[in-house]
Formats: C-alpha cells, sequence, structure tokens
C-alpha cells in the first residue's frame, strides 16, 4: 500500500480501501460487520454518498463520491478524509474493547484512489463486488453476505445511492448482465490485499 494519500476533494468520486495492520483481520468476529456498517453510515453520511461496499476478512473495499459543499451552509464541514479517519478510529477503539487487543487495528494512510470516469467506476464496483472471489473466500461472489450487490438489487430502502449505480448500468438488469459478463475477477493493478 502506498504511504502518499492524495486528499478527497468534494465531487469527486473514489476507491477507498484499507486493510489490518500487519495483514490482521479486522472482523474477528461475526457481528464486527453489521457494527463496521453502523459505524461508517454514522461517520461518512454528512461527507460521503456510498455506491458500493464488501467487506472481507482482512480489508474492505467502498465506492464513494464526495459531496460537494452547499453554498450559503453554515456547517463547518471537516476536510473530507477527517470523517474516514473518526470512522477508523472509533470502528479500531471498538475491536480492540470488545477483543482486548490494543494498537493501530488498520494500515495508515488509508487508501483512496480517484476516479475519473464512468467507465472506470462501473469497472470498480464488479471489481468491489467481485473481490470475495477473487481471494477465494467463495465460489461465487453472489454468495458472499457482506457486499451491497444485494442490497443494490433489492428493492428495501438502502442508504446506498443505488439510484446512480443503476443509472450507471442502465438499470437492474445490466448490473446482473455486466457483473456475469465480467468473470473472472477483474484486475485493476491495485496490488494483493
Amino acid at each position: 500500500m502506498s504511504t502518499n494519500a492524495i486528499p478527497l476533494e468534494h465531487g469527486y468520486y473514489y476507491h477507498i480501501f484499507n486493510r489490518g495492520n500487519n495483514h490482521e483481520n479486522i472482523f474477528p468476529q461475526q457481528r464486527n460487520y453489521p457494527y463496521f456498517m453502523d459505524l461508517w453510515w454514522k461517520h461518512t453520511y454528512q461527507i460521503a454518498d456510498t455506491l458500493t461496499f464488501c467487506l472481507l476478512r482482512n480489508h474492505f473495499h467502498a465506492a464513494i463520491f464526495v459531496k460537494h459543499i452547499e453554498d450559503g451552509s453554515n456547517i463547518k464541514l471537516k476536510k473530507p478524509s477527517q470523517y474516514f479517519a473518526n470512522f477508523f478510529i472509533a470502528y479500531s477503539r471498538g475491536v480492540n474493547n470488545a477483543t482486548g487487543r490494543t494498537g493501530a487495528l488498520f494500515e495508515r494512510p488509508f487508501e483512496r484512489i480517484l476516479i475519473t470516469d464512468e467507465r472506470y467506476l462501473m469497472r470498480l464496483i464488479i471489481y468491489i463486488h467481485q473481490n470475495p472471489q477473487k481471494h477465494n473466500f467463495v465460489t461465487d461472489f453472489r454468495d458472499w453476505s457482506y457486499s451491497s450487490y444485494h442490497e443494490l438489487l433489492g428493492t428495501k430502502d438502502t442508504r446506498l445511492k443505488r439510484e446512480k449505480v443503476m443509472e450507471l448500468f442502465g438499470g437492474r438488469d445490466g448490473v446482473i448482465r455486466f457483473h456475469k459478463e465480467n468473470q473472472p475477477q477483474l484486475d485493476l493493478d491495485y496490488g494483493e490485499l
């Protein structure tokens, strides 16, 4: 992972990802997956829209859009990366308290890659969903419980930006078709997590 983190800027899409320090599991117990997402929404909703995510044993991926600053807003916002840093601190503190561990849970700084075009964003969404299959956690990525794939295709209310993903792929059938046509796993050359 790199040591030079680019700043998160308003009005852009990013691939956010991180892994456990020393490749340690960041989800030591099953209950940590929903806890992670609860804290994710709590800490990032104000600054970022989440399009997709996938939580794996020792790392995670998310595609986000850093929201525009509202003109005339009286809210004093922190730098966008600070919201994510606060999330990592809160999640690490919770895991450390629950498991009796100490020290940094995640590598620092967290990784972020600027997404500059919609085609790449589509490839990223597929990459994120297929990641459990790439790492041989499952033989079919659709069997992994801790990704946004089924939530995006569902009809229940979601905090995900489902409408943006559907627009990118031309609707629900397009999401399914592109994910199916792009197997085996796309490689975005990020190195191995």
